[in-house]
């Protein structure tokens, strides 16, 4: 009797310990050991980082938004392993990970850090939410109205003041902007279009905003001198601006699906618009802080892999394979410092995010 009396507790005990685990699953502040793996490409020998595990969706931030921080040692991103979609805290140099939110409907493309590092915004549902990284404490900011919803895309523009997004309704959309201190709203400029993905320009006044695959258009964030970007003929691709606000780099799809995809600079102030360089089908990409390396991932069938493009050279070398089922959610950018290379892929499974180091290929950039 003694002896199953203390087997019995012994269970209990047990018991008590895998509840608590289970209770751990899925809320806020949640703490998981690293899932990283190393690997060697196949088709360079290079080393990749698998930083997640692909039993479950992983997916950095959108990549205009600040996902990476400041000073390259940690990632913002997306995961459903507690069951729905929340943001958590990649430790870079650890593999840690933490879940940072407990929200219901969270869109992954619209998490961002703010310029300090100290708090991050997303959208949940028709809320606008701003959280404390070191308290997980979330304020709502801004609750979109009745008949409205919300288009693609929210960022945060350099000064960390504002979020801005775009709502539709019907036909028409009008472009939003909110403040992260008051929680105030007030509309920039109406379209008779949906407006997606904008984005605030560094170092001036002004938001880029999307027309589909169409065109970019450029207003003042008072709502004047709204007009369309000089481009180039084709479908527009993704688009950014350079840090240092003065063009936005594009990639540029020929209707032609036989030309080449480009590389393309455009620059407001003058109105004029050139050729960075023919890429190898690049189908996404991002850029270092002085642009001048680029990443890029191929759409190519039979070369699906992940590429830096030099600018002064216009010569591109593979890094790896990504083998993605869909390459535009490849999204490859670059760390503040330039040295890793981050994209996502479901290669293995379900998304999962992978690094890369560069650090012999590309020049450290300040990241600032």
């Amino acid at each position: 009797m003694v002896a199953a009396r203390g087997v019995s507790r012994r269970s209990f005990l047990f018991a008590g310990v895998a509840a608590g685990r289970l209770l751990a699953e899925g809320q806020k502040g949640a703490a998981f050991p690293s899932d990283s793996q190393r690997y060697h490409d196949p088709a360079t020998e290079l080393e990749v980082y698998r930083l997640t595990k692909p039993d479950y969706s992983s997916t950095m931030t959108a990549y205009y938004n600040r996902g990476i921080a400041r000073n390259s040692g940690w990632m913002l991103f997306c995961c459903d392993r507690s069951g729905t979609p929340q943001g958590f805290h990649l430790d870079l140099k650890t593999g840690d990970t933490k879940q940072l939110t407990q929200a219901d409907g969270l869109d992954a493309s619209s998490l961002t850090l703010l310029p300090d590092n100290r708090s991050f915004c997303y959208f949940a549902g028709r809320s606008l939410y701003m959280a404390n990284l070191s308290s997980l404490r979330e304020r709502e900011l801004y609750q979109i109205a009745d008949g409205w919803e919300r288009c693609q895309g929210m960022s945060v523009g350099p000064d960390g003041t504002h979020a801005t997004f775009a709502e539709r309704r019907g036909d028409t959309s009008r472009l939003r902007m909110v403040s992260l201190a008051q929680g105030a709203a007030r509309t920039v400029m109406e379209a008779p279009f949906a407006m997606s993905d904008p984005i605030p320009r560094p170092m001036r006044a002004q938001i880029l905003y999307r027309q589909a695959d169409e065109a970019l258009w450029l207003v003042n964030s008072d709502g004047t001198q709204n007009h369309k970007l000089k481009l180039a003929a084709g479908r527009v691709g993704p688009a950014n601006w350079a840090p240092d606000g003065k063009t936005v780099l594009y990639l540029n799809f020929p209707e032609d699906a036989k030309q080449l995809n480009t590389i393309r600079e455009s620059t407001p102030d003058t109105n004029t618009e050139k050729l960075v360089g023919k890429t190898s089908q690049f189908v996404h990409f991002g850029f270092n802080r002085d642009t001048s390396v680029f990443v890029g991932a191929s759409r190519n069938g039979g070369s699906p892999t992940v590429l830096l493009f030099l600018r002064v050279t216009r010569r591109e070398f593979t890094i790896c394979e990504h083998k993605a089922s869909a390459p535009e959610t490849v999204a490859p950018v670059f760390s503040p410092d330039s040295q890793r290379v981050y994209f996502q892929s479901d290669r293995h499974g379900k998304p999962a995010i992978y690094c890369m180091h560069v650090e012999k290929l590309v020049e450290k950039t300040e990241s600032n």
